[in-house]
């Protein structure tokens, strides 16, 4: 029997399709395949699938979360994107967390919430 997996994405929701896949570019997302409806979005190892949907209920209590190996260079990228002024979107700074993770908040345009950090050493957290 073999149980090895490959992958696993989930289907995050969009209000507005091409809004948001101008928002991940800009995050530092490549979309190497995408239709009207349905876009695979990738950055490094991993990756995630932007659908046309949108129920407020569901994006505003969808979260994503993304290890990094620097979550200071994706802080920096937010700053230097303006991501929160172009989008209109909540992105608070990265602080080192009691679970171990130094990280940073951001939503997307659909109000869907991303914590994006990397692993700290868990006496400094």
């Amino acid at each position: 029997m073999n149980l090895e997996t490959v992958e696993i994405k989930a289907f995050v929701p969009a209000r507005d399709m091409d809004l948001s896949l101008r928002f991940y570019r800009d995050l530092g997302f490549s979309v190497p395949w995408s239709s009207d409806d349905l876009a695979y979005l990738h950055a490094g190892d991993c990756s995630f699938l932007l659908q046309k949907f949108y129920v407020a209920e569901h994006a505003g209590n969808f979260m994503m979360h993304m290890l990094v190996a620097d979550v200071e260079s994706w802080w920096r990228q937010v700053q230097a994107q303006r991501l929160a002024e172009r989008y209109g979107v909540r992105a608070l700074p990265p602080e080192d967390r009691p679970w171990a993770i130094r990280d940073f908040v951001l939503t997307d345009p659909s109000g869907v919430l991303w914590r994006i950090g990397q692993n700290i050493d868990p006496l400094s957290a």
